[in-house]
């Protein structure tokens, strides 16, 4: 994977980027055969255990393929994300480093949803001009007050309370694909928050590059969810995949 293909632009100033890599479809084998002393039995073989593995949740080997992640994301999404906890964080901390304007901001907004509490859809008696250029003076005078404070001679530690969720925050995320899978099952899903689903999918597409005997699987065997990207996938799938 060149430099290029392991950076997902995500959002409008996020990202996410594959730092490392470990074990892959091939160490899912590996790990899986060892139980039993047994060894590679060749391309076709493998393929079928690592869909064998996931039809029947024998899930272990999967956490033997680790991945390390440079994430950029809003905080409000970084904070579902560290809900999360099989995994390892590293976040930027904004107690040694000044805010820069890094900021999110929707390309549109949505209402909130009448059936679903935590959930929001699309209205188009939403004022979308007005909202923008009301949520754009907030966060232009959050930052301002924050920089204002700085030149005071408030500590960086005290001075962030000012500022939004929307501010972009970095971390590393070490996970192994087990939990990976697990993430985008249910953040890449349709009733997962709307910003976060894009994050979700991104993860799916280093997913499928990185190792595709395992995407398939769980394409056909793990995933349930609501998403135009990962079920159009699914369906592209041999005609017995959709009934699995």
């Amino acid at each position: 994977m060149n430099d290029d293909r392991k950076t997902v632009k995500v959002l409008d100033k996020g990202f996410v980027r594959l730092v490392d890599f470990m074990g892959g479809d091939q160490g899912v084998v590996d790990a899986a055969r060892v139980s039993y002393g047994g060894v590679s039995k060749g391309t076709e073989a493998d393929k079928k255990l690592i869909a064998y593995l996931l039809k029947h949740s024998h899930l272990t080997p999967f956490e033997h393929a680790v991945f390390k992640f440079h994430v950029s994301a809003p905080i409000f999404v970084a904070r579902q994300w560290f809900r999360h906890r099989f995994a390892a964080y590293n976040e930027i901390s904004f107690r040694y480093t000044e805010v820069k304007d890094y900021f999110y901001l929707p390309a549109a907004w949505r209402a909130q949803d009448k059936k679903n509490k935590q959930g929001s859809t699309t209205d188009a008696a939403l004022d979308q001009s007005a909202l923008h250029a009301m949520f754009a003076a907030q966060v232009d005078a959050a930052l301002k007050t924050y920089k204002t404070m700085i030149d005071m001679g408030v500590a960086r530690e005290m001075a962030r309370m000012v500022l939004p969720v929307n501010l972009y925050t970095e971390f590393y995320w070490t996970v192994n694909a087990r939990s990976l899978m697990n993430f985008v099952s249910l953040r890449a899903d349709g009733h997962a928050q709307w910003e976060i689903q894009r994050y979700g999918e991104a993860l799916a597409r280093t997913l499928r590059e990185t190792m595709p005997w395992t995407y398939e699987a769980f394409l056909r065997h793990g995933w349930r969810g609501e998403n135009p990207e990962l079920s159009a996938q699914r369906s592209a799938l041999e005609p017995e995949a959709a009934a699995r």
